[in-house]
């Protein structure tokens, strides 16, 4: 891709998820996470495995970053579950080998959290498709650190710009790239007529506080 393309990409993306119904906004009547939070977005990006169009979009948006930035990587890496698929396409993208990493190690067996070969100091990119508070993620992250690897970078589809996830990667010394966020999910939406000016500042006043919106 082009430095032009990889500039249009949050957006081509935002329109791609929202086309699919991968994001669905509610500014006036938010839904309920399993945390309890209230929300005015949904998102569910496992649907655009079921997409050729939209999960080739994102692979080789995925792949440029890489090519670009992150060139000496070795292995990709994908989050279970929701990663491994994407971390699939990009690994076969790029001619690179790929693991997965599991929320936890498993019980049984050989008891791995890490799936897949892992030497010692090879250059990993996570593949994750969501960050929110970056918790998940940064744990599958220091999970690979554990097992020897070096982190390149987590890399996920969508973010919605907390500012406590982004303080959570720099404290870490993880870098952290996304293809699309919430601000251009919400400016895409407005161009689109999905939400108005209103809905608009209802968005916005969410991602500034998303404790206390809907109360």
């Amino acid at each position: 891709m082009t430095t032009n393309r990889l500039e249009q990409l949050p957006y081509d993306i935002a329109r791609s998820l929202l086309d699919i119904g991968a994001v669905a906004l509610r500014p006036n009547e938010p839904f309920t996470w399993t945390s309890g939070l209230k929300s005015p977005i949904y998102c569910d990006n496992r649907l655009t495995m079921s997409h050729p169009e939209v999960r080739d979009l994102i692979a080789e948006g995925f792949a440029a970053i890489i090519r670009e930035r992150y060139p000496d990587a070795e292995v990709i890496a994908g989050t279970a579950t929701a990663g491994i698929p994407h971390a699939a396409w990009v690994a076969a993208k790029l001619n690179l080998p790929m693991i997965y990493i599991r929320d936890k190690a498993k019980g049984h067996g050989k008891q791995n959290q890490i799936e897949g070969k892992l030497a010692a100091g090879q250059k990993v990119v996570v593949i994750e498709d969501l960050i929110s508070t970056g918790g998940s993620s940064l744990k599958a992250a220091l999970a690979v650190q554990e097992a020897g690897g070096e982190v390149a970078a987590v890399l996920a589809i969508f973010t919605y710009q907390f500012a406590a996830a982004a303080e959570a990667f720099v404290a870490e010394g993880i870098p952290l790239a996304t293809l699309s966020g919430y601000s251009a999910l919400i400016k895409t939406a407005h161009e689109l007529g999905t939400v108005s000016d209103e809905e608009v500042k209802i968005l916005q006043s969410w991602r500034e506080d998303p404790q206390s919106f809907g109360k």
